[in-house]
């Protein structure tokens, strides 16, 4: 797939508010500092379309792009650590478990992990989340160019291997940098046949 332009729409602090378009999201999340929306910008070849900060917490609403005025692209608020109260942190799970569970034109939910990290317990326990409540999801690993292949290999599998003691099937699971840009064709190849097969079970 080749992103010929990338807009965007509209934040928003609830889910039910948010636009009513009739087309196929998908929404990338993970833990404050994963690098999520340098991979956005990566992937859409727009330097400033999502917010980059040196802070993490910076995203705290549901955000909007649309991508080749086909689908939708949603930036979600990271889970885990943000410099806000403890009301504050409720809303944000509030919105983010909302949006998830509730929002009918999500396609599928991209779970961004940092592949230099051991397997952490909220990244393990939000997928737990979404397997109980049926959530379709990715799991992409992030900021591979940081450290070697093989040190990135033995993560994702030692990832992997944490995640069999409670799956049967994994789900898909892509590696990825900001930096070089590898994984990104991979994920925009995903979304592309995703759209395919959405628009054939239309016809």
């Amino acid at each position: 797939m080749v992103i010929k332009t990338a807009e965007f729409v509209e934040s928003n602090s609830v889910w039910n508010k948010c636009p009513k378009h009739g087309k196929a999201e998908y929404a990338f999340i993970g833990r404050s500092n994963v690098g999520k929306s340098s991979l956005i910008n990566r992937m859409t070849g727009r330097k400033d379309l999502a917010k980059t900060s040196s802070k993490p917490g910076k995203t705290l609403l549901i955000n909007h792009f649309i991508i080749n005025s086909d689908w939708y692209l949603v930036d979600l608020p990271g889970y885990g650590y943000a410099k806000i109260s403890k009301d504050g942190r409720d809303k944000l799970e509030k919105m983010i478990k909302g949006y998830v569970m509730s929002r009918e034109e999500l396609v599928n939910l991209f779970v961004l992990v940092d592949s230099r990290l051991e397997p952490q317990k909220i990244d393990l326990e939000f997928i737990e989340f979404l397997g109980i409540n049926g959530v379709p999801f990715s799991i992409v690993f992030t900021k591979a160019d940081k450290q070697t292949k093989t040190k990135t290999n033995v993560n994702v599998e030692a990832f992997k291997e944490k995640l069999k003691e409670q799956w049967e099937e994994l789900p898909p699971i892509f590696v990825t940098s900001s930096e070089t840009g590898d994984g990104c064709d991979e994920l925009l190849n995903y979304i592309d046949s995703l759209n395919i097969m959405l628009k054939e079970q239309n016809n």
